[in-house]
């Protein structure tokens, strides 16, 4: 089989949390026991013709094998659970239950996260701030509520871990300092089993790896 060489940043802006994308993929890849290969990119070289090729909205993660080239991390982990085994049950229909709880992460569950953590960032000196964040932590209390109810006491979202696991923890480990989880006892333990599992944690270590060589090098 071919190498695969994904891309992530040199510097990635997240310090080491694991926050970055390319975690999705380098967890994915793990799990599902595929080596692979990391090209570094800096932020210059993300709009450079040669990564815009690859990725044309200039971000990473991308995803090559020989003659296949791929972005969005939705696509990525799919395309990896549809051909090695360990992200998918063989069911049809889990399948398609766990193809979408990929979709309901990316599209239902993670835009307020992320528009509540650019706020936080981006917007924390203007004057609407303070009224616009509670609006936004409530919008995700009612995402969190909704995934709590379906989730309940099982381990996982639908019987056995899934690529749809995978992406609803990583999009729900943007939450661990927020104090939000907290106040869903079940998804904090669903986001804890998530990053307990052996794949995530040296997915982890990898990506974290990158961040301390570049503290050390700096």
């Amino acid at each position: 089989m071919t190498t695969i060489t994904i891309t992530a940043f040199e510097k990635s802006p997240d310090r080491g949390r694991g926050l970055a994308r390319d975690m999705r993929i380098r967890w994915a890849l793990e799990e599902v026991g595929q080596t692979y290969n990391v090209r570094l990119v800096s932020f210059a070289a993300l709009k450079e013709p040669g990564h815009l090729a690859l990725h044309p909205f200039g971000q990473i993660p991308t995803f090559e094998q020989g003659d296949l080239a791929l972005f969005e991390t939705g696509a990525i982990v799919l395309h990896i659970a549809d051909h090695y085994q360990g992200l998918m049950p063989p069911d049809p229909n889990a399948r398609a239950c766990a193809i979408s709880w990929i979709f309901a992460a990316l599209n239902t569950v993670e835009p307020p996260i992320l528009e509540l953590a650019n706020t936080r960032l981006l917007e924390a000196d203007q004057p609407w701030t303070a009224q616009r964040l509670p609006l936004l932590e409530a919008h995700i209390r009612q995402r969190l509520e909704q995934v709590s109810v379906r989730l309940g006491d099982a381990d996982w979202l639908e019987h056995t871990f899934s690529a749809g696991d995978l992406m609803m923890i990583s999009v729900l480990i943007r939450l661990n300092s927020s104090g939000l989880l907290d106040e869903f006892p079940n998804i904090a333990a669903y986001v804890a089993r998530g990053e307990a599992r052996p794949a995530y944690q040296r997915a982890f270590a990898a990506q974290l790896a990158v961040f301390l060589a570049n503290e050390q090098g700096g």
